[in-house]
């Protein structure tokens, strides 16, 4: 039996029970993501953009649904109590797929910002949400945001509204929480009208030792001369499989970070996909991956030049180590018209092992004659001649491998716009690097 055939199947005779447990503005579209599917189906490696990992094989195994939206017996409160020295967040939760409102952080919200259940929030305000909802994550595409679209019941919402500054940043922890294999669909809608500014820190953790599948879609508008720095870690644990996909649209003049970094994880699959729809816009888009054992993390993005004068800089650094494999796809598109676009794309991976493997595949099409764009690619072993420096100083061996992996992707942390959190940061990885499992302070999840 095909993948696809047993979601066909579950979407078939639950359908009624999905769209009870969601909005309407959710279920509008649900019915035609389910028949792209059906048309669609999963990725192959045939497909460019999935040639690195088997998406099919992926979703094989026989994954619990928690369709009902029944509590789970856990009050992240509680559990979880990890915080970054000297950066105090607004802390929200998600609990698998759903949004945890039965408690929430005492800190306010500047007045007219909407942060809460994507669910709750389109029955409240559903004329905002549906301007946005499925607006970007084009179904008729992408077989995972088809079922992600068909099967997501719940989600997370931010809207920051004209002129918005949300100075505390705003921290969303995503907790997998199961005693039995699970499957979960996450949503996630931010919005940032004209002129709004907000730093948002998404963590993924892990809380059981069973077999999670998630899948996430994110849509992401920013205004007119906003700004949004979203940062993502992921630490969860060798049975996890995530399968992101990320839409950016940016108006005139907005500006954007985005830093994705992967310190544990299973099999993981990210697709970033940005449009510099103004003139003026910029986009920082950042990765970081440390893997080791039989890890596999893949990273596809790409950056559409729509317009002309606008700028992107790309930087992504992979350490693998063991049998972990990696992946790097980047493609830029400068479009006709769309002169005097800046764009540099820079893809730099370390192999601490004979057995690890990197497959990179940086991409510029570019249709305009007044441009500034670059890109490259490398894929290295550790520098024999500096760990010699190093031993001939007393240094151990093991001591000077750890010292040149930290150096190496010193570079994309230092890219974080927040110093409390870039401070914590180096702390994590270089955790990470000495194999501590300890990874968050205070954190009963990662103890």
């Amino acid at each position: 039996m095909r993948p696809e055939q047993q979601y066909i199947d579950l979407f078939s005779q639950c359908e009624a029970m999905i769209c009870q447990h969601s909005c309407e503005v959710m279920n509008a579209p649900r019915a035609a993501a389910f028949a792209d599917f059906e048309r669609l189906g999963f990725p192959t490696r045939e497909d460019e953009k999935y040639k690195y990992t088997d998406i099919s094989k992926l979703f094989e195994p026989d994954y619990g649904l928690n369709l009902k939206q029944l509590d789970i017996p856990v009050n992240p409160y509680d559990v979880f109590k990890c915080d970054v020295p000297n950066m105090s967040t607004s802390l929200y939760f998600v609990v698998n797929d759903a949004f945890y409102d039965k408690v929430l952080p005492k800190s306010h919200l500047p007045e007219g910002v909407l942060l809460g259940s994507l669910r709750q929030l389109a029955t409240e305000h559903p004329e905002l949400v549906k301007k946005y909802y499925g607006r970007l994550a084009d179904t008729e595409k992408d077989g995972v945001t088809a079922l992600n679209t068909a099967l997501a019941e719940d989600g997370v919402l931010l809207y920051v509204p004209s002129g918005v500054v949300v100075e505390r940043p705003i921290q969303l922890v995503n907790i997998l929480r199961s005693d039995v294999n699970l499957m979960v669909n996450r949503r996630v809608l931010i919005v940032l009208e004209d002129g709004a500014q907000v730093r948002m820190l998404v963590c993924d953790h892990a809380m059981d030792a069973v077999n999670f599948l998630a899948t996430q879609v994110v849509e992401i508008f920013v205004g007119r001369d906003a700004v949004l720095d979203l940062y993502e870690l992921e630490e969860t644990h060798n049975s996890t499989v995530r399968v992101s996909n990320m839409y950016v649209q940016q108006d005139s003049g907005s500006n954007v970070l985005l830093n994705g970094m992967t310190l544990t994880g299973g099999t993981t699959r990210n697709s970033v996909n940005v449009t510099l729809a103004g003139e003026g816009a910029e986009i920082n888009l950042c990765g970081m991956v440390i893997a080791d054992k039989n890890q596999h993390v893949d990273n596809h993005t790409a950056i559409d030049h729509a317009v002309p004068h606008c700028t992107s800089n790309e930087l992504f650094k992979y350490v693998l180590d063991d049998q972990a494999t990696g992946a790097f796809a980047g493609l830029v598109l400068v479009r006709p018209g769309a002169q005097h676009t800046s764009s540099q794309q820079t893809n730099r991976n370390l192999c601490a092992t004979r057995e690890a493997r990197m497959y990179t595949q940086p991409q510029l099409e570019i249709y305009a004659d007044d441009v500034k764009c670059s890109h490259g690619a490398t894929v290295g072993q550790l520098d024999d001649a500096a760990l010699f420096y190093m031993r001939q100083r007393g240094i151990p061996m093991h001591e000077a491998r750890l010292l040149l992996m930290f150096a190496f992707v010193n570079e994309v942390i230092d890219t974080i716009r927040l110093d409390a959190l870039r401070d914590r940061l180096h702390l994590l990885v270089e955790k990470r690097f000495r194999g501590e499992l300890n990874k968050c302070q205070g954190c009963a999840i990662c103890k």
